[in-house]
């Protein structure tokens, strides 16, 4: 019965397999989980953000675990985009996944010109701007918390880019319905939402805080009600807008209810950490609850649960 069900679904005029990608900065490139699924299998692999040049990242520690949920303060580290290039990317390409490419830039030529090298790069479906890196211009503000500041990411990218661009949004705003709004304004062909939650925890032994950084994201099952609210709200406001949707997603369950807030994909993140198999568990869970409500398409349910309400 399960096998009936169709979990194809589509981000803007990219077409999945399934709804399942994993989360940026959880995985890498999807190398790590390769010993562990097929990452072919996924609808899509989100990469670590990569930025221009490579980057060591904070000091440590820059990981705490909190009461369900997870602190990290890793400060994009990575190889920069001629190492992604030469190596990461090829290395999805050859094993037939679809690669979601998050970009990070602290300005927005930065940003224009990552897109830039990434035009035509092979394997490339979908270009997730991380819009939650600070904005070095205006003093470390972060572009997403603006919308004109995001706006303005958004639209040199776009026109740069021959892939659909995704804009990452951040929850630590008060309207991100605006913030959405503005993005497609910009010419966002969907929207990846929620980014991690500014959070800190404090060590009572060593009277200090626990990262380095003293602050960090906050990621899973915690943050996952906002998160759900933050989908709602935006697919509400906009209907039509293609939304990949993340945070604290465990089970097949956890997914669902993103989907049925309006969410056409999900990403799982934080979840690998503790089981690497976490993305193609959570795929056959969500298979098996859709089939199991009598469901013969995955995008059956994406918004369902705003059908009949009053506005």
């Amino acid at each position: 019965m399960e096998t009936s069900v169709s979990m194809v679904t589509s981000l803007a005029d990219v077409t999945l397999p399934n709804p399942v990608l994993t989360a940026s900065g959880c995985a890498a490139a999807g190398r790590e989980l390769a010993p562990f699924l097929d990452p072919a299998e996924l609808g899509a692999v989100v990469t670590k953000s990569v930025m221009l040049l490579p980057r060591s990242g904070r000091a440590t520690p820059r990981m705490a675990e909190t009461p369900s949920g997870m602190l990290n303060s890793i400060g994009l580290q990575g190889p920069g985009i001629d190492a992604f290039l030469a190596h990461d990317l090829p290395w999805l390409a050859e094993r037939g996944a679809r690669a979601v490419v998050s970009i990070a830039g602290g300005s927005v030529g930065e940003f224009a010109e990552l897109a830039r090298r990434l035009a035509g790069a092979p394997g490339l479906a979908v270009l997730e701007v991380n819009i939650s890196c600070p904005n070095v211009a205006s003093r470390g503000q972060v572009f997403a918390c603006d919308p004109v500041a995001a706006a303005d990411v958004v639209r040199v990218v776009k026109a740069e880019s021959d892939v659909p661009v995704f804009a990452k949004l951040s929850p630590d705003v008060t309207d991100i319905v605006g913030i959405a709004r503005s993005c497609v304004d910009a010419g966002a062909d969907g929207l990846s939402m929620i980014n991690t939650l500014l959070g800190m925890a404090i060590d009572t032994d060593t009277l200090r805080p626990v990262l380095a950084g003293v602050t960090g994201g906050l990621s899973g099952p915690a943050i996952r009600p906002v998160a759900v609210r933050c989908v709602w709200q935006v697919h509400a406001a906009l209907p039509t807008v293609p939304i990949l949707g993340m945070g604290g997603i465990l089970t097949g369950l956890d997914a669902l209810q993103f989907l049925l807030a309006g969410a056409s994909a999900v990403s799982v993140g934080t979840a690998v950490f503790h089981d690497p198999c976490a993305p193609v568990r959570i795929l056959a869970e969500l298979r098996a609850e859709l089939a199991g409500r009598g469901f013969g398409r995955l995008s059956d349910v994406v918004g369902l649960a705003h059908r009949g309400l009053q506005r």
